[in-house]
């Protein structure tokens, strides 16, 4: 991980810290193999920066099949907003950094 505000995510740590979170919790499913996920790590990281309210992070699909699995994930990149462990917001492909803080502003 490039930052210190994105948070990696796991099989083992997913459920404390994105389902039992007080806060919002922002869900990046990715892989290294992927080009559109390199193409949006540095919006993800602008994002963590900009919302320290919010716990942004990212899940490998390819190191974390488990969670990928329980949540559907087919294509990535794809992006879940939770709130008190339910999603808020689902985002699938390369979407522009404003549809992603409005749905993280709402929350």
């Amino acid at each position: 991980m490039a930052s210190d505000a994105v948070k990696e995510f796991t099989d083992d740590n997913f459920d404390t810290e994105v389902l039992n979170s007080d806060a919002a919790v922002l869900v990046d499913f990715w892989a290294p193999w992927c080009g559109p996920c390199r193409q949006i790590a540095p919006m993800i990281e602008e994002l963590a920066t900009e919302n320290p309210g919010v716990s942004i992070g990212k899940v490998n699909i390819d190191e974390n099949p488990g969670v990928a699995q329980k949540f559907g994930i087919n294509s990535i990149p794809t992006l879940l907003l939770f709130k008190n462990g339910e999603i808020s917001e689902s985002f699938v492909g390369v979407r522009p950094k404003a549809a992603l803080q409005q749905a993280i502003s709402a929350v």
